[in-house]
């Protein structure tokens, strides 16, 4: 009856000393896969890479890869603040969707690209997103105004 009596104890004084589960760590949204951007204008960029995306349109971080896996570019924004490192060189502006007009040749909206992204539809002016594929990890959206017109697409890692 004793040892019966000393584990009681033991016991309580464990359940004393537990903690009650901690939050998970609050992680940036995070994603990868390739993504692939078609201007309809010989003078404008169109491009395919890899990437990787953490953040949101407040703040965050893209890479951008090639498919031998070298990095051809990285973004960084806050608030305030772009920055872009491509061959050695970086470059720094007020507004991240302005940055990504001259590397891309194209306007992408930004905020409604992390909504689709969750598979939330969000309206862009002058861009229609096809989000039916969105849980396969496929996204495709036309800009179809202005123009030139544009197609992006995305394919995310599973």
């Amino acid at each position: 009856m004793k040892w019966l009596a000393c584990w009681a104890v033991a016991l309580l004084l464990l359940a004393g000393c537990a903690q009650p589960p901690r939050p998970a760590a609050s992680t940036p949204e995070a994603w990868s896969g390739r993504l692939a951007l078609q201007v309809d204008d010989p003078s404008a960029q169109s491009f395919s890479a890899g990437f990787d995306l953490r953040g949101s349109p407040e703040a965050g971080e893209l890479s951008l890869y090639s498919p031998f896996g070298s990095v051809l570019a990285r973004l960084a924004w806050t608030r305030d603040m772009a920055r872009l490192e491509q061959d050695g060189a970086v470059r720094q502006s007020p507004s991240l969707e302005d940055l990504l007009q001259e590397i891309t040749g194209s306007h992408l909206p930004v905020a409604a690209l992390f909504d689709w992204l969750h598979g939330r539809s969000a309206a862009a002016e002058g861009w229609q997103a096809d989000l039916g594929a969105a849980r396969q990890g496929r996204i495709v959206a036309q800009r179809l105004q202005p123009l030139p017109r544009a197609t992006l697409r995305i394919l995310l890692d599973r």
